[in-house]
Order: structure tokens, then C-alpha cells, then sequence
């Protein structure tokens, strides 16, 4: 028998070498790699200020915010996409192709918005979005070429690992200072086509920049500096120019004579003039005409201001024009008006600006007129004083921001709100042009625990356009049919004769069932925009 050997000693593990360590580096590739990192914030920047400019641009024109800005950050960031898996393919050249897509950026992001304005203007909705899905591809495409390209770049300067973490955080602190300077600096004191010109230089200057700091590294340094400050001139030159150009595109979008410009945080504010007829437009849709705008405010405030049982305290909410608290100050028992806008610059406007002032008759500047600026929803949330009358004088439910204010929680609010014998009334779109939107007014209203009287009239600017005035329920008073209009009112249009027609609707226009709208389901955006797209 063969005897058994002792198992042998596993062999010690070879020590393992300490990796070598990184060579440290020169002044020239720390200023280098501080460069493609701050290129990186400011690309990053850009890129999201392009997405926001371009969804705010298309929610201006074609209305329906939430739609516009999913569909054009939703394009943007695919194009983005694309643009990262392409940049695989890119072996070599990384530092002038960089250079190239910020040259190329500067230029597609800075005319941006006169291009997709101009396309609305002569090429109408369909050649709007070919040029608004085209520019997004191209601006989304090369913005995420870039980020790529930069991360391999930064890698000659350090390990992966930390080359990855800086180049990402820097691109996504870069975005959340795009996120926060467009609306609270770019748009309301640029607007859009400053801003765009602005974030094209912005472009431009990180590849002037970055084309002097790598000057030893490109072979020539003069042809693209050269091309940098052509462009920046001409850049500069569209920045100067840009009210010019876009009033040319807003003259044609609004055929009349443009008086009035002014891009606030909230609202783009347009005033026109043909002859004697001032109008005014708040992001492209019209708010009213100054030939027949006694019509629509005298049926808006009258009926509620004759049937309150207290109409001293009054609460308009909306109406920054001044022309619903012009009607509402001819009641000699009004004390005080309290006017809920969220946009000082329109509340302003109708103090200030001369025209304005003589069509609402200097109203807001009367002593018992107190204005708040502040969303409409939030102050009925916030506060419990209680009025006799409130007049809701809204724009149109044309995107969620707005359907918000016809919801049924926004009237439980209202609810809470009115005082005994107190009265609503809200504008409610057209009855004809709408027919679902604004019976879905009434009943929404009805549903938080009104009694609703609908009625109508005919506004030759609008058209048949009505109105939706309510009572908490269980409250016994005169109704909209026993209106007597008192004869000493200064009024135009609305006397004791023509009530009885306010209430009566044909066939074509009666009531229809509609569902109730709600914060979670913002029905009547959907009915208002069917509406909008059988009558184009």
C-alpha cells in the first residue's frame, strides 16, 4: 500500500501591486478640465431653457399647456436620446466636433422662436408643428451629442468613476438653473425671442471660450474665433431687433394696429387698435372689444349685483381690466370691491395706461376698490371673509391652469364664500360654440351645492355667449325672470325688457348632460377644446 503524502501548503497569494498612481496635473489640463465642466453646467442650462421656451412658445399659440409642453419635452428628450446612442459612433475628432454642435446650437436655438412664430404666421398649424418637431430634433439631437462627447473628454483628465459623477452632477445642477431663471427672469423680462437669442449667445460663448482655452491643442484657432464673433454680431443684432420682428409676426396674427406688448410671468398682454375699436388679447385669445364689451360686462354683473340681498361687499375674481368693477361702482350701495388678479402688470395696465383707464373709467382707482395679486384659488382657500355678490370674470377653461377655476372644489370654495342671500355669477363660455363646456358649468355648479340659473346674450365680438348665475341651495329669492333693471342705471344694453330673453335658449343650444369637472378630471378643458375644433 502506497503511503499517503500530507497535502501540500497552498502557495501565500502574490501581494497585489498598488496601482499607479495618477500623474497629477499641469495648470494647462486643470484649466482644461475646469473648462469641459463648466461647459457641461452651461450646455446643460441651455438645453432645458430651449425645452422650456419652445413648449411655452407652442402653449401660447396653440393653447392646451399641458399638451404642448408633454408633447415638446417629450420630443426633445427622445431626440436627446438618439443623439447619445449616436455619439458611439464618434472615434475621434471629440473636441471639434464639440465645438461644431455649440456653433450649430447657437444658431438653431437663437432664431428658434422667430422661425416657429414666423412658420405659425404664413404656414398655419400644420406647418407650425414641421417646424416645431424639426427644430426640437435638431436642438434635442445635438444636446444629447454633447454630454457624451464632454464625459469623454473629461475622462483624459481622471478616473471614470469620478469623470462620470462630476460630468453628471454638473449637467443636472446646469438644468435646475435653467428650470429656475426662465420664469423667473428670462421669460417676463425677455420674453421669448430675446431669451432665445440670449441662450444662443450663451452657446456660442462656450465655444469661443472653450476654442481659446484649447487654442494649443487645435491646430487652428483663427477661422472659428473668427466664426464666433460674426455670429455673436449677428446674434446680438437679432437680440436688438427682436421686438420688431416678432411685432412684424404679431401684426399678422392680429390684423390691426399693435399698441401694447408686454410678456409677464404669467400672460403675454396684447392691446390693438382698428379706428375706434381698442382690444385687448391675453396669450393670443381675446378678452374683449372695446365695441361691444358693455354688452357682455353689463349681462355679467348686473343680474347678481340686483338679485344679492347684500350687494355693499362684492368679490371680483379675475377682471384685471377694470371693466367688471366699472359696471359693479354704478350700484350706489357697494362699500367695497375686493379684485382677485394674479398679474400685477394687467392690474397696472388698467390704472396706467391711458386708453384703459377711459374705457373702465379709472374704476380701479377708486378708493373702495382693494386689488390682491394672487391665484384666485388659493385666496378662497386661504381666507373666510364672506361677500354678497362674487363676480367671476375668468378666462376661457382653454388649459388645466384655468380648468382649475370651473372645478367643483373651486366652487365649494365659492360656497364657503358667499354670504346669506349672496349670489355667483361666472362667465360659461358659449352656449353654442361649446355647447357641453358650458352646460358643464351648471352642472359642476350644482354638484358643490347651487341652485343655477344659466342665461345668455348675443355679443357680436363672441358671439352667443353665456353665463352661469347661482345661489347656495335651499335659499328663497327673486329669480333671473322677475329681474326689474331700474331705470336710473347707466346702462346700454341690459333693461327689464330684454331679461326675459336672457333665459330663453333654442334648440340648438339647451340644455345637454354633461358630466361634472373636478381637480382630478378636468372635464370641461375637453369639452371646451371639442368645441373649439367643430367651429374652426
Amino acid at each position: 500500500m502506497t503511503a499517503l503524502s500530507p497535502p501540500a501548503e497552498s502557495a501565500a497569494p502574490a501581494p497585489v501591486a498598488p496601482a499607479p498612481a495618477e500623474a497629477p496635473l499641469t495648470q494647462q489640463e486643470r484649466t482644461e478640465a475646469l473648462t469641459l465642466l463648466a461647459s457641461v453646467f452651461l450646455v446643460a442650462a441651455c438645453g432645458l431653457i430651449y425645452e422650456l421656451l419652445l413648449s411655452t412658445i407652442s402653449s401660447y399659440l396653440l393653447g392646451s399647456s399641458v399638451t404642448q409642453f408633454s408633447l415638446c419635452i417629450g420630443a426633445f428628450i427622445g431626440a436627446m436620446g438618439l443623439g447619445s446612442y449616436v455619439s458611439q459612433y464618434v472615434r475621434r475628432n471629440l473636441l471639434r466636433l464639440f465645438l461644431s454642435i455649440e456653433i450649430a446650437l447657437s444658431v438653431i436655438g437663437g432664431v428658434s422662436a422667430w422661425a416657429l412664430m414666423g412658420a405659425y404666421t404664413f404656414l398655419g398649424e400644420g406647418g407650425y408643428y414641421t417646424a416645431l418637431f424639426g427644430t426640437l430634433a435638431l436642438l434635442g439631437g445635438l444636446t444629447g451629442l454633447e454630454l457624451p462627447l464632454l464625459t469623454r473628454l473629461l475622462s483624459r483628465y481622471g478616473a471614470l468613476r469620478t469623470t462620470i459623477a462630476h460630468a453628471l452632477s454638473f449637467d443636472y445642477v446646469g438644468a435646475l438653473l435653467g428650470s429656475v431663471a426662465f420664469p423667473l427672469l428670462l421669460l417676463p423680462h425677455l420674453g421669448s425671442t430675446r431669451t432665445a437669442f440670449l441662450v444662443g449667445l450663451l452657446n456660442l460663448g462656450v465655444a469661443a471660450f472653450c476654442i481659446w482655452v484649447f487654442r494649443l491643442r487645435l491646430r487652428a484657432t483663427l477661422r472659428p474665433l473668427a466664426l464666433c464673433g460674426i455670429l455673436g454680431a449677428l446674434l446680438l443684432t437679432g437680440t436688438v431687433f427682436a421686438d420688431r420682428v416678432s411685432g412684424l409676426f404679431e401684426r399678422r396674427l392680429y390684423e390691426d394696429e399693435i399698441l401694447y406688448t408686454r410678456q409677464t410671468p404669467y400672460q403675454r398682454i396684447v392691446i390693438t387698435r382698428f379706428r375706434d375699436d381698442l382690444r385687448l388679447f391675453l396669450d393670443g385669445n381675446l378678452q374683449f372689444s372695446s365695441a361691444d364689451e358693455y354688452r357682455y360686462h353689463e349681462a355679467l354683473v348686473h343680474p347678481a349685483m340686483l338679485l344679492s340681498a347684500s350687494a355693499e361687499r362684492v368679490l371680483v375674481l379675475g377682471g384685471g381690466d377694470g371693466l367688471a368693477v366699472r359696471e359693479i361702482l354704478k350700484h350706489s350701495g357697494v362699500r367695497d370691491v375686493t379684485l382677485v388678479d394674479i398679474d400685477p402688470a394687467m392690474t397696472r395696465l388698467a390704472q396706467t395706461y391711458p386708453a384703459l383707464v377711459r374705457q373702465n373709467r379709472d374704476s380701479l382707482s377708486d378708493r373702495r376698490v382693494h386689488i390682491l395679486h394672487e391665484d384666485a384659488y388659493k385666496f378662497l382657500e386661504r381666507g373666510t371673509e364672506r361677500f354678497g355678490v362674487i363676480v367671476a370674470d375668468l378666462p376661457d377653461p382653454n388649459n388645466e391652469g384655468l380648468a382649475k377655476l370651473y372645478s367643483r372644489e373651486f366652487y365649494r370654495l365659492l360656497h364657503r364664500r358667499l354670504g346669506r342671500g349672496g349670489v355667483l355669477v361666472t362667465q360659461a363660455t358659449s352656449p353654442l360654440f361649446a355647447r357641453d363646456a358650458f352646460w358643464c358649468v351648471a352642472a359642476t355648479a350644482e354638484s358643490a351645492g347651487f341652485t343655477t340659473a344659466p342665461y345668455h346674450t348675443y355679443i357680436p365680438t363672441f358671439g352667443d355667449w353665456g353665463f352661469v348665475l347661482a345661489r347656495p341651495k335651499g335659499e328663497q329669492a327673486a329669480s333671473l325672470a322677475d329681474l326689474q333693471v331700474p331705470a336710473a342705471l347707466p346702462l346700454r344694453f341690459l333693461s327689464s325688457a330684454s331679461v326675459a330673453a336672457l333665459t330663453a335658449f333654442d334648440a340648438d343650444s339647451s340644455r345637454v348632460s354633461s358630466a361634472v369637472s373636478t381637480l382630478d378630471f378636468p372635464r370641461i378643458l375637453r369639452y371646451y377644446e371639442r368645441g373649439a375644433r367643430k367651429w374652426e
